[in-house]
């Protein structure tokens, strides 16, 4: 019997919800004999594949790419998670959301460059006019609150979600 497959996505954030679940030292052992992992940016996968079981989001949703790419995880997800606290309410990736998105690039890439002042088109996706929390887009299974959530917490909920049970969130400590 094949095991459940497990993917993580880091959309607009600084990664210390993935840095987190790295911290689960000997749980990711545990983690690895529950759940193969098919699609993670600490895993070589070029695309998201198709019918994942559980996917932690990590991030908010700030570009046009993010928000398509988020629609094409949730289409392939069974039970989506927005993991942290960027995923759950936009927290510090919101903090631009004052700022109208031309000025903010003006700002930052003009006014604030000491040489070669131009905003960047090529290959930089479009900035969307504020960073939006994941439920906003999509529907959320569940969100795993924290800044980062700790480690024990990232465990305890994947594993109650890989064995079909919803995670138990009021036994969890996140502060």
């Amino acid at each position: 019997m094949s095991l459940p497959k497990l993917a993580t996505v880091w959309l607009d954030g600084c990664s210390g919800c993935h840095m987190s679940l790295l911290d689960l030292d000997e749980g990711l052992l545990d983690l690895a004999a529950q759940a193969d992992l098919v699609y993670s940016p600490i895993a070589d996968a070029a695309q998201f594949p198709q019918g994942v079981d559980v996917t932690l989001v990590e991030g908010a949703v700030s570009s046009q790419e993010d928000a398509a790419r988020l629609r094409l995880i949730r289409s392939r997800t069974r039970v989506l998670v927005a993991l942290g606290d960027c995923a759950t309410t936009g927290n510090v990736p919101a903090m631009r959301n004052i700022v109208p998105v031309q000025r903010l690039l003006q700002r930052v890439y003009v006014e604030g460059a000491d040489a070669g002042a131009a905003v960047p088109t090529a290959g930089v996706p479009p900035l969307l006019p504020q960073a939006r929390p994941l439920h906003e887009f999509v529907p959320v299974d569940v969100h795993l609150p924290g800044c980062p959530p700790p480690p024990k917490a990232i465990l305890a909920a994947i594993g109650d979600l890989l064995h079909g049970k919803p995670p138990k969130l009021a036994e969890l400590k996140f502060g």
